[in-house]
């Protein structure tokens, strides 16, 4: 079997895939694209996607698209590697409905903060044609940059997003007491917690980690996929924020001085 990942380092959809094919053993060829350059709206890769966002994997010359389809298409072709979708239908359909709330909620709520943070610079350079003709090429995300516009997305939507993923980190631990952890149906990790772990490394990394301060068993559940074979190869250099824009690190170790100010 012949795979090929398109993907970006910083994407979180992307970093769903790249973990699970990791997870089960599975050899792929990555083709890494440049998002700012616009790689992912060359022809070539439209005929790929024509949404024109990444993940893509290839499989056998057959393309699968959005992330949470790709996870469920590698389950589908092998079931008995590494099976991270329950056999019990019944905990089959609870971990789908898990996989809704994640990608109703958190999911699209961690792009605006993403944005504002770290992205915003890219748009602000760009003349205001230049910008407009960027929404306009985009299939999938056009209103979502109109919205930002150069400027970012204003305070109230910046809380709004903080919301959501405040709530789902609550979830997150409510999933956790009920099912007694380590994961987030208990003992075997699904694409439920998957699907999510991008999401908690990302506010991690952008200094959102007190969302869970008083949550051990959220903290507990990331150290173990930290700790899990295939996160290193998933998070390889340049696939955090911190490690793409420098004014992100400066920030954070601003904010991680903060305590100790106050202290001394």
């Amino acid at each position: 079997m012949s795979f090929t990942l398109y993907n970006a380092p910083q994407s979180t959809c992307s970093q769903r895939v790249r973990f699970t094919l990791h997870a089960k053993g599975l050899e792929f060829q990555e083709n890494r694209l440049d998002l700012f350059s616009g790689d992912q709206l060359k022809p070539e890769y439209l005929a790929i996607n024509p949404n024109g966002v990444v993940p893509a994997l290839v499989h056998d010359d057959v393309p699968v698209i959005d992330s949470a389809v790709i996870m469920e298409y590698l389950e589908d072709i092998h079931p008995n590697v590494v099976p991270m979708r329950p056999k019990d239908p019944k905990e089959s359909a609870r971990m789908r409905a898990m996989l809704r709330f994640i990608d109703e909620v958190p999911a699209p709520a961690i792009r605006i903060p993403s944005y504002n943070l770290a992205f915003l610079p890219h748009f602000q350079a760009m003349s205001a044609e230049a910008f407009q003709t960027l929404c306009d090429s985009k299939p999938l995300r056009r209103e979502f940059l109109m919205k930002m516009g150069r400027s970012g997305f204003p305070q109230e939507d910046m809380d709004e997003a903080l919301g959501r993923l405040g709530r789902a980190v609550t979830r997150l631990n409510d999933w956790l007491i009920e099912n007694g952890g380590p994961w987030m149906m208990g003992h075997q990790l699904t694409y439920a917690d998957i699907a999510l772990m991008p999401v908690i490394v990302r506010m991690d990394d952008i200094n959102l980690h007190e969302m869970w301060a008083d949550k051990p068993m959220v903290s507990d559940w990331l150290a173990a996929l930290k700790a899990h074979p295939a996160f290193e190869a998933t998070y390889y250099h340049g696939s955090l924020l911190t490690e793409k824009y420098p004014h992100l690190q400066a920030l954070r170790d601003e904010r991680a001085q903060q305590p100790a100010a106050r202290s001394a």
